[in-house]
């Protein structure tokens, strides 16, 4: 079980991802500010973690959702909040390649068949495959609803948003990894991805509109 920081124990969720999960997102959040900022980030929230002390690589679900929500509001904490903010997406997008393009369905978008598609439709099947993947192997239960112009990425119970309150969406990791996996899926073509409903800002559910034209 991942040791938990002393301010959030009465505070957990009981809603968790595998420590694998949790793992890729802290060395993408390493990578991002690096020792010396994710050293202040940990000592902030009492969490032991440091580049060579890192939740196990097992699918253990011990990274409770509490966690990542006390991790993303320290990065506002500690940068600002348009600084917090733009950290939060550069980690997301340095999430899948620190771990979860290489899961469950995503790991066949290197295929030389699948990058014979249309653009839009890898993007739709690797969203749709990142969706299952959130869905079955953690507690974020996750779908992806297809409209003509935008895809939605749906979360029911964000991580990030857990038990935060703000007057704007706070998701910018799952922004980030969704660029990310677009772009990825796209050969490099940059896709908009916007949050436009967030439980932290009132909403029911967290969902993410990614436009269907890249740049738009």
């Amino acid at each position: 079980m991942t040791e938990q920081p002393a301010q959030i124990g009465e505070q957990l969720s009981g809603l968790t991802y595998p420590n694998r999960f949790g793992r890729a997102l802290l060395l993408a959040l390493l990578e991002v500010v690096g020792d010396h900022g994710f050293s202040q980030l940990m000592e902030r929230l009492g969490l032991p973690y440091d580049r060579a002390q890192l939740p196990p690589d097992d699918m253990e679900r011990g990274f409770d959702f509490a966690v990542l929500a006390a991790l993303n509001q320290a990065l506002d904490d500690a940068y600002g909040a348009r600084g917090g903010r733009g950290m939060a997406i550069r980690a997301g997008r340095a999430w899948l390649v620190k771990g979860l393009n290489r899961f469950g369905a995503l790991s066949g978008i290197d295929d030389p068949a699948f990058r014979t598609l249309p653009a839009d439709e890898r993007v739709r099947i690797a969203l749709k495959a990142l969706a299952s993947i959130f869905t079955h192997f953690t507690d974020q239960n996750t779908e992806l609803e297809d409209t003509p112009t935008r895809f939605h990425f749906i979360v029911e119970i964000s991580p990030l948003a857990w038990g935060i309150s703000a007057d704007k969406p706070v998701c910018q990791a799952l922004v980030g990894l969704l660029q990310e996996t677009a772009r990825w899926a796209a050969n490099g073509r940059e896709y908009v991805v916007r949050e436009v409903e967030c439980r932290a800002a009132g909403g029911s559910r967290c969902v993410l509109a990614v436009s269907k034209q890249a740049g738009d």
